[in-house]
């Protein structure tokens, strides 16, 4: 049985897609065919999939997210709240790569 492609929106793409995560722990996946984005708390999985193949024109074998809750920070006796966050780790297929330095075409 056949998935049913996902349709999304060429400015829900850029909005999906909103920064390149660089970190250490995001550069040692790229040896492992990974890059990492921030996106939308509300992104699906098979939109993150979609927008990351049409803006980049390659191949996603899989995508994994994580989500990260804000944590509570004091400041001068205020107490205030980091936003809760969402990374995507994008597995790419072989013999495809994405330069994260260079930016969206």
């Amino acid at each position: 049985m056949a998935k049913a492609e996902t349709k999304v929106s060429q400015t829900r793409m850029y909005h999906i897609v909103r920064s390149p995560v660089i970190t250490e722990k995001a550069t040692l996946g790229s040896q492992h065919s990974q890059v990492t984005f921030r996106v939308p708390l509300n992104a699906s999985k098979p939109e993150i999939k979609a927008a990351v193949e049409k803006l980049f024109n390659v191949k996603v074998k899989a995508v994994n997210t994580l989500r990260t809750e804000g944590k509570t920070k004091r400041f001068r006796g205020f107490i205030g709240k980091r936003p809760d966050t969402k990374k995507a780790y994008i597995t790419l297929a072989e013999g495809h790569t994405i330069d994260v330095t260079t930016g969206v075409s």
